[in-house]
């Protein structure tokens, strides 16, 4: 199976995310249109890429003949869904910079906390998951 375009998406989300860890320490206050316009991309592309894995990727695993895969696609699969939960509701909470502003501590403590978790989930794919759908 050819996962190329979600290792393209993953890099394309972690460089967002290091965007806005850069956007944070150079300034909330005179970043936040920044900020905002950088959450607003990122979700773009995670939603494109958590549709691709639900409609594609995950359905293809269980079809497929490997159980051990099947079933680590499925754990993936479930635990994503309180990830992605808490990610969008970061996103609609840091999507204008008007909001960004009003709350740059609130900000950041979200941001930090979010953005952890996806960035090692991201990790946990690029190290465990897709390395596993490749070798078979």
């Amino acid at each position: 199976m050819n996962i190329d375009k979600f290792k393209d998406q993953h890099v394309d989300i972690l460089d967002g995310i290091a965007a806005l860890r850069k956007a944070t320490q150079a300034g909330i206050h005179g970043n936040a249109a920044e900020i905002a316009k950088l959450i607003v991309t990122m979700s773009s592309t995670i939603k494109l890429h958590l549709a691709v894995e639900d409609q594609f990727l995950y359905p293809a695993l269980q079809s497929g003949s490997n159980a051990s895969l099947a079933k680590m696609g499925k754990k993936f699969q479930n635990e994503m869904g309180a990830i992605a939960s808490a990610y969008m509701g970061f996103a609609g909470r840091w999507n204008q910079a008007a909001k960004v502003s009003a709350d740059p501590e609130g900000f950041r403590s979200d941001a930090n906390t979010v953005l952890k978790v996806l960035h090692g989930r991201m990790q946990k794919e690029n190290t465990v998951f897709y390395p596993a759908i490749e070798a078979q």
